[in-house]
């Protein structure tokens, strides 16, 4: 009879271990499936973090651009030339003792409401971003003026975790 029992025994012994076999490779699977579906997600958070950085700087430099004080244009003027790069940022930085000599001139003051930026396109290292806004400027003679409604198409490049505008038009 002891026979028998372990014959009977040994059919059990090897279902069990063909399940245990399953199991395991599920399991392995279900570990591939759960890597392969994190790096999706991660990929998507680091392209929709860029996507928000190029966004936050393209409406940054158009705030930039139109809150200028005569009182304070250096600081101003270089909050503007930090936002850029490549020949924008040699225009802009050749214009500057022209725009501060005007704005002194003419104690002007340039503010912004209601800013908004959104994607045109983008890629890993540049992005289109058309950005508006409502601007409104004062000086001496003008000091209760009304808001001037202002678009313009932005080009931006990444260097490393920043985006510098590198050109920008106006759009009618």
């Amino acid at each position: 009879m002891e026979v028998a029992a372990g014959r009977a025994a040994q059919p059990v012994l090897t279902a069990r271990l063909a399940t245990i076999g399953v199991l395991i490779l599920v399991a392995a699977a279900l570990g591939v499936y759960a890597a392969v579906v994190g790096l999706r997600v991660k990929d998507g958070s680091d392209a929709g973090t860029q996507r928000d950085r190029a966004v936050q700087a393209a409406r940054q430099l158009g705030v930039n651009l139109n809150t200028l004080d005569y009182q304070n244009g250096q600081r101003d003027v270089d909050r503007i030339v930090a936002g850029t790069t490549g020949k924008l940022k040699d225009q802009l930085g050749g214009q500057a003792k022209a725009l501060l000599d005007r704005l002194t001139q003419t104690k002007a003051r340039t503010t912004v409401s209601d800013p908004q930026a959104a994607v045109v396109s983008i890629d890993d290292d540049s992005a289109e971003i058309m950005v508006s806004m409502n601007t409104t400027v004062t000086n001496e003679k003008v000091k209760n003026a009304a808001p001037q409604y202002w678009r313009v198409l932005m080009d931006l490049d990444r260097h490393g975790d920043r985006w510098l505008v590198s050109n920008l038009e106006l759009v009618p």
